[in-house]
Order: structure tokens, then sequence, then C-alpha cells
């Protein structure tokens, strides 16, 4: 069901609700201001009964109580008064009076001076009845009924119901149709937000919904569509030029073997042509696989597919081992390594070393010779720090919020070299992300730090 139909839906049934309850209170007000009528009505008679029994002294005195009521009664059409003894001896009633003496008499005794309905054939009457002295000394109380005919009372009533059920079922019906109409206009910014995101397109990613004119209650929404579009933008960008790296990545290893196995086969060689074509086409897919490797790892860590098996690290001892195998490196290019400070943590170890390497051989690759890289440990209750730092050419302002990026170097000139892949940060930051970290880059005059920042337990 759309929304439009449930708010339709809501509207009848809260109008509706609304409408019998206050119909089912007016009416309950009207029956007691007729019960109300009555009783001033019966009270009053019962009064006058009263009041002419208190006169009766003997049992010839009954005979004029019969006419002094009945000229009382002259003109109370549908109003009944009934006398009984105790013994159940009638000795006054008025024409239609034949209420049973038994019903009388219980109810004055239980429920005396209380309104009652009482039924005789299809009449209704509402009565009530109470035990009153006489002047006698003997049979000194007796029991009256006094009661009136309620049929006018009936037939108003089920009149006023009628009516009261056609108006709740109209007022329904236009409270039906006006809920709609509300619901459809309330309803038209998400009209509207329903046609501007149908212009969103893989080639119109940039569109965003007008949040300024969105109600209140929309506007959440709307900024959290046009979040939710940024992202994609965003993501579709990196997809498409990360498409466009590995293109143009693959595309001149793949142009190099094809040339060169081309020229070889242009004509008749020697072995050891053929061996030396065949070593530098090894060398040349020893990359590709290194680069399609790479991106593997790269893909599996953006989708959360990259688990660490954790165990206990102690940092120092990483390094040491790192140091000792770029050891030949630098000593060539007259390097000092120097560690200072130590800590431990829960990672996974391949994968650290893997991410510290990739920083110690940028490092060792950019340094200048004759110069210090030092590595900086530092621990504390919930994390571990690792900075790297060597002196040698600055990064540029602009590339450092790029050097993270896949594919990205820094120095054109060193696209196309083949001392790596472009790959190698990239890595690094995945691997720290994995573990629940942050990597961070700083490059001023001649110093390059590179800092990791790990969670010692996760």
């Amino acid at each position: 069901m759309s929304i439009t139909w449930r708010l339709t839906l809501l509207f009848v049934i809260a109008s509706s609700a609304v409408l019998l309850a206050l119909g089912l209170v007016v009416a309950s007000s009207v029956e007691r201001h007729f019960e109300d009528l009555d009783m001033e009505v019966l009270v009053g008679k019962m009064d006058l009964t009263r009041q002419a029994l208190s006169s009766v002294k003997s049992h010839d005195d009954l005979q004029g109580l019969s006419q002094q009521l009945d000229h009382s009664l002259v003109g109370h059409h549908g109003l009944e008064v009934m006398i009984i003894t105790a013994n159940r001896t009638l000795i006054f009633a008025t024409p239609n009076a034949k209420f049973s003496p038994e019903l009388i008499a219980a109810n004055a005794q239980k429920n005396p001076h209380r309104p009652m309905l009482w039924t005789l054939g299809e009449q209704t009457y509402r009565g009530i009845a109470a035990e009153l002295p006489t002047g006698m000394v003997t049979d000194a109380r007796v029991i009256v009924a006094v009661a009136t005919d309620i049929a006018h009372h009936q037939i108003f009533m089920r009149s006023f119901l009628q009516t009261l059920w056609l108006f709740v079922a109209g007022a329904a019906a236009l409270s039906g149709v006006l809920g709609w109409a509300a619901a459809r206009r309330g309803l038209a910014p998400l009209r509207a937000m329903r046609e501007q995101a149908q212009v969103v397109t893989a080639q119109q990613l940039s569109h965003r919904l007008p949040v300024q004119s969105m109600p209140v209650e929309l506007a959440e929404l709307a900024q959290s569509l046009n979040d939710m579009l940024a992202r994609l933008e965003e993501a579709f960008q990196r997809l498409s030029d990360f498409s466009s790296d590995i293109a143009h990545e693959l595309r001149t290893p793949v142009s190099n073997l094809m040339t060169q196995t081309q020229v070889v086969l242009s004509r008749a060689r020697n072995g050891d042509d053929y061996r030396n074509i065949l070593e530098s086409n090894a060398e040349e897919f020893e990359r590709m696989a290194r680069m399609i490797s790479d991106m593997l790892l790269l893909a599996k860590a953006e989708n959360g597919l990259v688990v660490p098996n954790r165990e206990t690290v102690q940092l120092a001892t990483e390094v040491r081992a790192l140091f000792d195998y770029y050891d030949a490196v630098a000593e060539e290019k007259a390097l000092r390594l120097r560690l200072e400070g130590d800590g431990e943590l829960s990672a996974d170890r391949l994968m650290l070393r893997r991410a510290l390497g990739n920083l110690l051989s940028n490092a060792v690759r950019h340094a200048t010779p004759n110069t210090e890289l030092r590595v900086a440990v530092s621990a504390s209750a919930k994390a571990v720090s690792i900075a790297i730092e060597n002196t040698g050419d600055a990064i540029a302002a602009e590339h450092l919020g790029r050097i993270f990026d896949r594919f990205f170097r820094g120095d054109p000139s060193r696209h196309r070299s083949s001392e790596g892949t472009g790959l190698g940060l990239a890595i690094t930051k995945s691997i720290v992300t994995a573990h629940g970290g942050a990597i961070s880059a700083t490059s001023s005059g001649t110093l390059t730090r590179f800092t990791i920042e790990l969670p010692r337990l996760v």
C-alpha cells in the first residue's frame, strides 16, 4: 500500500474514531438529560403521593386518596402511579399501571428512589419505587411506584443515533477525500526527489538534490542521498582512474614483449640471442605478475577481505631484520641506519613487515648519500607510533595528498622506471588500515617523514 493511501486510511480512522467518541458522549449526555427530566417529574409525584398518604388516617380515607391522586394526574399523559400494601394488595393504580407487584416491591427494598426501566408489552417505562408511611396506625407503610412512558425519548434517540451514524459515514468519506488530497500535496517533495534522482546516471553523478527547498523532514534524507552520490562519484572516479592507470601500466610491458618477440622472429637468431630475449621477457613477466598480485591485494583490502592473522610483534626485532635486508643497498649509498625505541603490539607479522619494508625501500631509494635514515618507535598504553625519516629531495606539497594513491609517482621521469609498480605506498596504507591504524606523510626542506599509528590491541 502506498504512503498516500496509508495516510488517507489513517485520516479516515482517526476522524471516524473522534466523531464516534464525540457522538457517544453527546448521546450519553442527551440520555442523562432525559433521565434527569423524568426524575424531576417522578420525584415530584412521589412527594405528592407521600403528602397525600400522610393524611390517610383510616381505610375510609383511601377512597378520598384515590380521588385526590386522580385529580393530581390530570394532564400528565404517560405518567403512571401504583400503590400496594406490604402484602401486595392493590390500593391505587392508574389505568395503565399494570406493573408486577413483586417487581415493584423488590425495587422498593433494594433500590429505593433509584430510576429503573420497566417493560409492559411494547411499552418501556422509567420508574421509581419506595416504601412510604401513612397516617394509619396499622398498615403504616405502603409501597408506591411512579413511572413515566419514555417512548418519545426512545424515538428521539433512535433518530439521533441514525443521524449520527450517517454523519460519521459522510464525515469519514469527506475526511478520506481531504486526507488523500493533503497526503498527495504533502508528499509532493518526495515525487520531486524521485524526478531529481532519475536524472542521476553514470555520466551525471555530479547531480545533487536541492536540500534547501526540501521540508525539514526530508532535508536530512536529501542530504544523506547527496552524500551517497558524492561517495559514489568518488568511487566511480577512482575506479575509472584505476582502470586507466592499469591499462596504461600494462600496455607498456605488453608492447615491449610484443616488439621484442617480433624483432627476434623477424630473422633467424643463434641460441644466445634467443636466451637473452627470453630472459628479458621473463623480467617483464615477473614485473607484471607482481603488479597483478599487488592489485589483487588492494582489491581485497578495499572490500574488507584482508583479515590480519594477529600475533604479538616486537617492532624493534622486525625493524632490525629489515635493516639487515637493506644493509647492502644502504652501504652502497653510505647510509647510516638507526633505530630508536621499541614497542609491542598485536598484528600480522608478515603484513606489518611488508608495510615497513615498503617505507624503508622508498626511504633508502630516495635518501641522499652519506646521510642518516632513522626509525623511531614510541609506545603508549593504547597505541604504537612508528616514524621513518630520511634526508633527500622533498615531496612537493601538492603531491603529499596523493602519494598513497595507486600508480602515483611524484617524479614523472621515473614513471616507467623498473624500480617499482607504483603500488607500494597504496599497499602500505591498506595494511595499516586493515590493522585499524592510520598513516601520514610530511616533507619539509630535505627531511621526509612517514608516520604509522597502530593500536596495540584490537
